[in-house]
């Protein structure tokens, strides 16, 4: 109770500036509704959760003038004004009149939105800018079951999918957190938009090298739950910082060692580690013995 669940993005904050970029170029890859579902009555819900949330970041003036306060754009009715930055205004002002109040709360957070039905988790809608190697119009109108059919050792996942489905928009408000090591170093990950960079071989890049170009992405998931509606909303919060800037210290990895360690041939495969997998963990053992002291290196070729 209490916890904040989405980040105001400020100007010049990665997340804007690429999620402005898609927008302004991909937006129908990005902005997907099932034929015939109706999402006005959770994106206002959305709408009112960002207002309380982050008074500073959205205002909803008496008229129903929708400001975010941050970028320096209006929206009332379906006309944007303002006198913030001319790309996030020409971005806003291309996009098509049902997704004006969307586009404008994805560019004012840094996360992105979905809403998940209670019956069966069916994903009828999607604000995706920043997916990580997936591509949204694939999971559009699917439940939970076919959505994450693809992750490996995914048995138990599957097995409480109607449970969990139940969970997230009932009443009580809840996160997780996903993580991976990747080459990319952008937000954006769609795999039809960024192409995929292969780990260089060991010829190519000893343990320390390897880690040097390497990448931390995570991802912090919350629900806000509109048990009204039999819906959730979805939120999405990507965060990208090198491998080496992100293991600081040994307890971390320690504690990064052990999770690597412990994936299965069909994890690694699905996330794209094997080819990394033993280097990283020789690296993450002279990490741990060294107390977190940085290692200073060039990055791979």
């Amino acid at each position: 109770p209490g916890a904040a669940q989405l980040t105001a993005n400020r100007i010049g904050d990665a997340a804007l500036r690429q999620k402005v970029a898609i927008l302004s170029r991909d937006a129908d890859a990005a902005l997907l509704a099932v034929p015939g579902f109706d999402a006005e009555p959770a994106i206002q819900a959305l709408l009112r959760h960002c207002a309380r949330e982050h008074p500073d970041a959205i205002r909803i003036d008496a008229h129903g003038r929708v400001t975010a306060m941050h970028l320096g754009w209006s929206l009332d009715g379906m006309v944007f004004s303002g006198n913030g930055p001319a790309d996030v205004g020409q971005c806003l002002a291309a996009i098509s009149a049902p997704w004006r109040l969307t586009a404008l709360l994805c560019l004012a957070f840094a996360e992105d939105f979905a809403v998940i039905e209670a019956i069966g988790g069916r994903i009828p809608w999607m604000a995706v800018c920043l997916p990580s190697q997936w591509v949204p119009r694939d999971k559009l109108g699917l439940e939970f079951t076919q959505v994450h059919a693809p992750v490996a050792d995914n048995q138990t996942l599957l097995a409480a999918g109607d449970h969990l489905a139940r969970l997230v928009t009932g009443e009580p408000r809840w996160e997780r957190f996903v993580w991976t090591i990747t080459r990319a170093a952008s937000l954006d990950n769609h795999p039809l938009r960024v192409p995929k960079q292969e780990w260089p071989t060991e010829h190519q890049a000893d343990a320390r090298q390897l880690a040097a170009a390497a990448f931390w992405r995570t991802e912090r998931q919350t629900f806000i739950p509109l048990p009204e509606l039999g819906q959730a909303l979805f939120t999405i919060h990507v965060q990208v910082e090198p491998l080496a800037q992100a293991v600081s210290m040994a307890t971390q990895a320690r504690a990064l060692h052990a999770a690597l360690g412990s994936m299965s041939q069909a994890v690694l495969d699905y996330r794209g580690l094997t080819p990394a997998r033993d280097r990283l963990l020789q690296w993450l053992e002279e990490r741990a013995a060294s107390g977190g002291v940085a290692f200073i290196s060039s990055p791979a070729p």
